[in-house]
Order: structure tokens, then sequence, then C-alpha cells
């Protein structure tokens, strides 16, 4: 499912225009990833949570090459599966 496809199924179940579907979605996104970027965390109960997690610099190899390069440290976004979750795909 992309992004249009998640804006029909919204509208459609919820009984809203595409264009307030589309809002409602932007709007999640952005206060998830507002939150995130401040360093917090989004929990929604059943569903799962994003966190964000510092990942340290490393020693990497470029393939064609095979000489060591270094990888900078970066944050990247986490996300654990609710229970409600989980037991809906297993």
């Amino acid at each position: 499912m992309n992004k249009s496809e998640l804006i029909d199924a919204i509208a459609a179940d919820a009984g809203i225009t595409k264009a307030a579907a589309k809002l409602a979605l932007e709007s999640f996104l952005g206060n998830v990833g507002g939150t995130l970027k401040k360093g917090g965390k989004v929990s929604l109960v059943g569903f799962g949570s994003w966190s964000v997690s510092s990942r340290a610099a490393r020693d990497g190899r470029n393939p064609q090459t095979g000489k060591t390069i270094q990888i900078a440290a970066k944050n990247v976004v986490k996300f654990k599966a609710g229970a409600d979750l989980e037991g809906a795909v297993n």
C-alpha cells in the first residue's frame, strides 16, 4: 500500500473526503517526525512505537576497491511493533 492508497482507505473508512484524509495523514506524519527530530518517542498502544537511536561511527569497506572507509555516526529511527500488530500479522 502506498500513500495515495492509504489516503483512499482512510477516507472510505472514516466517511470523510480524500482531502481531509490527506490532511490528517500529513499531520500525523509531521507530528511523528517533529517529535522524533527533537529526540522524543512516539507510542501508539497496540500498534507500536518509534524512537531515535544513535549509531556510532565505524569502519566500513568499499566493495569495489576493498579499501577501508570511515562511516560517520548518525541518528536512526527505530520502530518496535506492538502486541496487537504482531498478533494481526502472525
